[in-house]
């Protein structure tokens, strides 16, 4: 069953009840919602949803990925596909996919996300996409196994790091209290 425009919805709501401040910066999100615009579409450049793993170890250390096509250091994620049922499956897909750690080794901390991010993407002419942004739907997990077999296709290396290393100050404060 593939994720609804009513559970973006119920999602995105669920996570201003937590963050209400953030009702401006999502905004866009609802109106997108309200306009039709299926955001699970990678067609829809004025906005679509993807989903991001934010993986803690024991220890309170944060997965890191080393992404092949934008050669830089990341947190594992990427675009929502058809056979995923929520947001949180398609971040538990995509961490499994790029790293090798199944989602049953993964306990969520709850079904909200620990952050909500849009942000721009610049045009790739060689997918004929333009200029977009995608929102970024950012699930809290955690687990005691290691990394496995990396998507080579996507991923040059993976790295656990201390939580404070994460870039977005929203997102390291929220995880950083999270995992106190």
């Amino acid at each position: 069953m593939a994720i609804t425009a009513d559970h973006i919805r119920t999602v995105v709501s669920d996570y201003l009840d937590a963050y209400p401040e953030e009702k401006r910066c999502l905004a866009p999100v609802l109106e997108l919602l309200d306009d039709g615009a299926d955001l699970t579409s990678r067609g829809e450049f004025r906005g679509h949803v993807t989903a991001g793993a934010i993986l803690a170890d024991p220890e309170g250390r944060i997965l890191h990925i080393h992404h092949l096509a934008l050669d830089r250091w990341l947190l594992p994620g990427g675009h929502v596909e058809a056979s995923d049922g929520t947001l949180l499956d398609a971040a538990l897909r995509e961490l499994a996919e790029e790293t090798g750690i199944p989602a049953a080794v993964v306990t969520p901390d709850g079904d909200r996300p620990v952050h909500i991010d849009i942000h721009p993407i610049p045009a790739n002419p060689a997918k004929g996409e333009p200029d977009h942004r995608h929102i970024d739907f950012r699930f809290l997990l955690r687990t005691a196994d290691e990394v496995g077999t990396l998507q080579t296709e996507e991923v040059t290396a993976a790295a656990w790091r201390e939580a404070d290393s994460i870039k977005d100050p929203i997102l390291r404060q929220r995880v950083t209290r999270a995992l106190r």
